[in-house]
């Protein structure tokens, strides 16, 4: 069995295979929470899971590659859509799982209660960056939920690499992922946060352990998207309301300048990163 530092699981736990989790927990519609905080922390949360708890493992294998091609209309339809937090917003991108090469086509929507309601379909990995073999059913998914694209041209606007663990919690049938080892890259070049770890829970309707583990030791869920809030990063000029605070608490800007100029020109924005920020989050209930 092989992991990756960042990421890596506790090694006593059970492994599960990617079959097996597919039926017991596909979680396609689901309720997401998503923490940000330092490596070392969550590997001390995930350290306190129950042993009832499983590791995906695949060929040996327990931390994997991935990596995400978003796609947008030159308006950034769907990117303004979620900063303004419309109902009816929604997401278009490839994943890849780039230790099998898998490639998959995938459309995010929100669900009448606010869910996240994925729908999927296999997609070759040399066409990862052209929606034009799959087209017809990004129209078709957003059509179902009533979202007008008309004939706007969609094409690559972001992509998104990191390493990445998934537990099942076998209590309340649900998922936990920890992305370590996050990089975003425009045109610009490429932002990296090589301090942090974004873990996610994708339940059912009931909270999983691993959120109460979080809470007790004051973590709360915010808001952060890893395209919208990676290309508010990357492109300061875009409104960035919702993962203002997000950005604000747990990132900070290298090299940002002292004489009020803007962070980056475009030349300066190819050689650029993030780095953890020292504050921690609140103790309050309140969710961001």
């Amino acid at each position: 069995m092989t992991t990756a530092a960042g990421c890596a699981p506790p090694a006593h736990l059970e492994s599960i295979g990617l079959a097996e989790l597919t039926e017991r927990a596909a979680l396609q519609t689901r309720v997401d929470r998503k923490y940000v905080l330092p490596i070392d922390e969550a590997r001390s949360v995930v350290s306190q899971v129950g042993p009832d708890t499983m590791v995906l493992e695949i060929d040996g294998q327990r931390c994997f590659g991935y990596r995400s091609v978003y796609f947008d209309t030159p308006e950034l339809t769907s990117y303004l859509l979620t900063a303004q937090r419309r109902r009816r917003r929604f997401k278009v991108r490839t994943r890849t799982y780039l230790d099998s090469a898998e490639c998959w086509l995938e459309v995010k929507t929100q669900g009448p209660r606010g869910n996240t309601v994925k729908d999927r379909l296999p997609y070759r990995p040399d066409h990862e960056t052209s929606l034009s073999p799959g087209r017809q059913f990004v129209d078709d998914v957003l059509a179902r939920e009533s979202i007008e694209v008309g004939d706007r041209v969609f094409a690559p606007v972001l992509v998104t690499r990191y390493r990445r663990s998934t537990l099942f919690l076998a209590a309340t049938v649900s998922r936990v992922t920890i992305d370590t080892d996050l990089t975003w890259e425009d045109d610009s070049g490429p932002l990296r946060l090589p301090e942090l770890a974004v873990i996610e829970t994708k339940t059912g309707s009931t909270a999983s352990c691993v959120d109460r583990l979080l809470w007790a030791r004051g973590h709360r869920p915010v808001r952060i998207s890893k395209y919208a809030t990676g290309l508010a990063a990357l492109r300061p000029e875009l409104p960035s309301a919702p993962w203002r605070r997000t950005l604000r608490r747990h990132f900070t800007l290298i090299g940002a300048p002292t004489d009020g100029q803007p962070a980056r020109s475009e030349v300066e924005r190819a050689d650029f990163s993030l780095v953890a920020s020292t504050v921690r989050p609140p103790s309050s209930t309140g969710t961001e």
